[in-house]
């Protein structure tokens, strides 16, 4: 019977941890599918501290080293495989727990070897003698193993199944949806639309892009040869036409001639859509009120494309990037809760100004970061470079501007809002 080829994706950058039982095969798996210099072995690390990769004293030192070299790599933001049998919760906690710390995901494989085929390979080593009780003990704690690993906070399990599986799998490494650094642009990074649709095509006219419409005259793209824009998120709430915003954006995205970021209220928007509580406020009850009058198909639309949206996008060989309230350095390039978090909503002091507004800490002041990062979120009455980074959010929807960044050439484009749309809380910023 034909093997079917496994393919198992692991993550570019980011932690891969080995599961299998002394015997399975994992440093052959590993040799053949990974660099070397991306393989952190605990038998290499036991041989490094006490000459003697048997050398079972020497263990608590050579995970020492171990949970080193992954820290090490993983701040670097590079692919790193564990080889080491990971039967055990507390050593998988705390691997997980480094790649955590580095906002990276971790991905787990399992050798899954059948027990006699690892008992005739245990018998068969030259290097290290294995008596029969502790490979029966590792195969009933890789069936412990096996019940639990899809609970324990993995990106993804691959489990292969006998050799066949192992022999024939392809490790295909993936980069993260937020590094397009192979795209080089031109870009228009456009500020927060908020439903402003008409300002928008505006916008897109003037940076010189070609519209397309429907048979009903509403714009569903726009083409401008050789560039591509970037919307920093909060297409929606507070205007006039969310879906009119939507369809055009989407429409751009969908033909290749846009990215788009998530920002906030497309975050609740989400959890709208979905029936989950959230508070109908900032203009979310009016957008809700604008889609109820759009077929069912578009609604679905709307929710498989704003639940999709990555939180920040890495471009231009890593000289830019567009997140919606910014992004600090040390978190480009990475995927976790917490890196999802600053893109959508910034970093804020649990306080509220006297407008009801979030008090925001001021992390573009301290970035000393080699990307540009531009983004939106806090309307602004001037656009001008702090540190590297720069706000496009002009306020278009209450009454200001809708602004977009010409990169690489650092040319601010706007138009004005047609009217005051939403009034808001309070003053806005000055940059």
């Amino acid at each position: 019977m034909r093997t079917v080829t496994r393919v198992l994706d692991v993550s570019a950058a980011g932690l891969v941890l080995l599961v299998g039982v002394s015997g399975a095969g994992k440093s052959t798996f590993a040799a053949r599918r990974f660099r070397p210099t991306q393989v952190v072995s605990s038998d290499h690390c036991r041989a490094l501290v006490s000459d003697d990769e048997n050398d079972q004293s020497a263990t608590d030192d050579a995970f020492h080293l171990l949970h080193t070299i992954v820290d090490r790599r993983l701040r670097r933001g590079l692919l790193t495989v564990v080889d080491a049998t990971n039967l055990h919760p507390h050593p998988r906690q705390e691997l997980r727990r480094i790649a955590r710390d580095h906002d990276l995901p971790c991905v787990a494989i399992v050798l899954d070897t059948p027990p006699d085929l690892i008992r005739e390979r245990t018998r068969n080593r030259a290097d290290r003698v294995l008596d029969d009780d502790v490979t029966t003990r590792q195969l009933r704690d890789l069936r412990r193993t096996l019940r639990r690993l899809d609970r324990e906070g993995f990106r993804a399990v691959h489990v292969l199944r006998g050799p066949e599986e192992a022999d024939t799998a392809v490790v295909r490494p993936v980069p993260l949806r937020c590094d397009r650094r192979e795209l080089r642009g031109p870009f228009d990074v456009i500020g927060d639309v908020h439903g402003c649709r008409a300002e928008l095509e505006a916008l897109l006219h003037r940076l010189g892009y070609r519209l397309r419409r429907d048979e009903r005259g509403r714009a569903t793209g726009a083409h401008y040869p050789g560039r591509t824009a970037v919307f920093v998120g909060d297409l929606v709430d507070r205007g006039p036409d969310s879906p009119g915003v939507l369809r055009l954006v989407m429409g751009m995205v969908a033909d290749g001639d846009a990215l788009c970021v998530a920002g906030n209220h497309e975050n609740r928007l989400v959890r709208a859509l979905r029936g989950r509580g959230t508070r109908l406020a900032h203009g979310l009850r009016e957008t809700l009120e604008q889609l109820a009058a759009e077929p069912a198909e578009f609604r679905d639309r709307v929710l498989a494309f704003c639940a999709d949206l990555v939180d920040h996008y890495v471009l231009d060989g890593g000289n830019l990037v567009v997140a919606h309230a910014g992004l600090k350095e040390e978190y480009h390039g990475r995927d976790s809760g917490r890196v999802r978090a600053f893109a959508l909503y910034g970093e804020t002091t649990g306080e509220v100004d006297r407008y009801g507004r979030p008090v925001r800490l001021p992390w573009a002041r301290n970035y000393r970061g080699r990307a540009a990062v531009v983004h939106g979120h806090v309307p602004t009455t001037r656009v001008e470079w702090v540190n590297n980074t720069l706000c496009v959010d002009t306020g278009c929807v209450f009454g200001g501007r809708l602004t977009a960044l010409r990169y690489p050439e650092r040319e601010v484009v706007d138009v004005p809002a047609e009217r005051v749309w939403y009034e808001p809380a309070g003053p806005l910023g000055t940059g």
